[in-house]
């Protein structure tokens, strides 16, 4: 690596010992707000890049069973059929314990797909990430 700059590495690129990641973070509820990171992360995929969205905070809430189904804007599939893609496609889903705890969620279950993990996860997939963005 030159200078520090750290780069997404694509899938199989055997020459680089350190594999990147993209990382997208949601912590936002609007309707509005879910498809970018699914767009982007099925677009890293596609261009042979490895991506993770971590959902976070008030972004856990489309994550409920049947949230996601009713969410449909413009001429886009329902954000459940885009996750549904995304998961299909390789892109990894995380949601936030410590979050989960904050709803009062403690014996809620989420969709299929998503790994609960501690908010250590977050600073650990950040810093390991080739880039981060966050909506």
């Amino acid at each position: 690596m030159t200078l520090g700059v750290l780069k997404a590495t694509r899938k199989g690129d055997d020459d680089v010992t350190e594999k990147k990641f993209i990382l997208y973070v949601q912590t936002s509820e609007a309707p509005e707000r879910q498809y970018s990171p699914l767009v982007l992360a099925q677009t890293a995929t596609a261009m042979m890049l490895d991506a993770k969205i971590y959902y976070l905070g008030m972004g856990l809430k489309i994550l409920l069973p049947g949230a996601a189904e009713v969410v449909r804007l413009g001429s886009f599939p329902t954000v459940k059929e885009m996750m549904d893609k995304a998961i299909e496609m390789g892109v990894e889903f995380y949601a936030c314990e410590a979050s989960r705890q904050m709803l009062g969620w403690d014996n809620v279950t989420l969709v299929p797909g998503v790994k609960i993990v501690g908010a250590g996860t977050l600073n650990d997939l950040a810093l390991d990430a080739g880039a981060t963005m966050w909506f």
